[in-house]
């Protein structure tokens, strides 16, 4: 297990991934990381070796890992396989909502900026996360609940791809209905709510009827 971070590193870490968010992983120096932070650049060295080992760190700290949650429901005796599916979207959905500004930093490096490192560090989340969706999806096969042949990267876009447009989009979305003037807790909550049904719609979807 690594050891506890101490609250000059973290205070690091959450400046380099304020400037990440805004100025991307290319466009932020270690200088511009250390002058935010008030310290000098060989502290950043100190503490993480480098940018990319400092965005290792906050890659690791804040990108979901959904394995302990699919293992236990898959132990969870008291939920049906389309239940359990639906409880991993509702993870998901708040994980990237409480998660936003790293996610839109994925975001930017994956459509824009397109940083190997970063890119590489994504498609082993990707891969992990697609294996404990397969876990859930073979689960209700074995009970005969979900049909065979079931296209897993597409799944995991569908849900993946449908949260990350709405996070970039929400100020479209609260101008089209009119809730501008809906405070933003308020707001969040109505968005995701609005998300697990649509998203949990599709899923019953694709998962239960023959296409």
């Amino acid at each position: 297990m690594k050891p506890d971070l101490s609250s000059k590193q973290l205070q690091l870490l959450d400046t380099a991934e304020l400037l990440f968010s805004k100025k991307g992983f290319d466009g932020t120096s270690v200088r511009d990381i250390a002058e935010a932070a008030g310290i000098n650049t060989a502290m950043i060295s100190y503490y993480f070796g480098s940018k990319e080992k400092l965005m290792e760190e906050i890659f690791e700290r804040k990108s979901m890992n959904i394995r302990e949650k699919v293992d236990n429901l898959i132990k969870d005796e008291t939920m049906d396989p389309l239940e359990k599916m639906y409880s991993l979207v509702d993870t998901y959905i708040e994980g990237i909502l409480q998660r936003k500004r790293f996610h839109r930093i994925l975001l930017c490096e994956q459509i824009i900026n397109q940083n190997p490192h970063i890119i590489g560090m994504m498609e082993k989340m990707k891969t992990r996360n697609s294996e404990c969706m397969n876990d859930l999806i073979r689960l209700g096969q074995k009970k005969g609940m979900f049909r065979k042949n079931i296209d897993i990267p597409m799944l995991t876009n569908t849900l993946v791809g449908t949260v990350s447009h709405t996070l970039l989009t929400m100020d479209f979305y609260k101008n089209y209905h009119h809730l501008e003037s809906m405070k933003e807790e308020e707001f969040e909550r109505l968005l995701k709510k609005k998300l697990s049904v649509h998203i949990k719609n599709i899923y019953k979807a694709i998962l239960t009827h023959e296409l």
